[in-house]
């Protein structure tokens, strides 16, 4: 004889399901906030970004922390099984690469405002669109999370493949340029610009493929 389902129990995992994926999506906001904070900061000199984002960072890590604390007493205390289980171990990962996210706008806003000093450098607007692009990515990633959405989450890599273009042709350009007047250390930080967006679109481009994991159970 089979054993009787407990119903209040399976109620009780799809609850506590429902409350961490609705928490990672509230972290997502914030993220997506900070990287749009970043960005005014660094492609419109908005030094109040800069302080907004300090107080975002916060809350993002409290979400980091609770999040992963209650995927670790799901796992214990419930055993998920199947899909429930895939996707309490995929947004313990997924959490991880937003809470790099933010920590990338933060350091973003930082190097945003020692540039200030220097005049614009002439690459930005071909930077500000691979901000751009890399922040798509984050919202495809994050509705693709949304929705358990397989194909919109696979398709992130595709948009990736647009930043790190963007990365190679700017590298080269700051890398390899001549004559530069006065001190390199607007260089530098361009050079660091570059590598953190691609280094945040590599991280969207892993919430996106983490969300296929969760839905079809196959890892790309």
């Amino acid at each position: 004889m089979s054993s009787p389902v407990n119903y209040s129990e399976k109620t009780h995992l799809e609850r506590s399901l429902q409350q961490v994926q609705q928490d990672v999506l509230r972290m997502g906001t914030l993220v997506e906030q900070s990287f749009r904070l970043s960005h005014q900061c660094l492609f419109e000199r908005d030094l109040q970004a800069a302080t907004k984002i300090v107080n975002l960072d916060k809350r993002i890590d409290q979400y980091y922390r609770q999040i992963e604390l209650d995927c670790a007493t799901l796992m214990t205390l419930q055993a998920p099984v199947a899909r429930d289980l895939r996707l309490v171990s995929a947004i313990m990962q997924l959490v991880r690469d937003l809470e790099r996210i933010g920590d990338y706008a933060q350091d973003l806003t930082e190097i945003a405002v020692k540039l200030l000093k220097y005049p614009p450098h002439e690459c930005l607007p071909e930077i500000k669109k691979m901000s751009e692009h890399a922040q798509l990515m984050l919202a495809t990633s994050l509705v693709a999370l949304a929705d358990l959405d397989a194909t919109t989450g696979a398709s992130v890599k595709q948009l990736d493949d647009v930043v790190d273009d963007d990365y190679e042709r700017l590298y080269n350009l700051l890398a390899y340029q001549k004559d530069i007047p006065g001190v390199i250390e607007p260089m530098l930080l361009l050079g660091l610009i570059i590598r953190h967006l691609e280094r945040m679109a590599d991280h969207a481009t892993n919430i996106g493929q983490r969300v296929s994991y969760i839905v079809t159970g196959q890892r790309k």
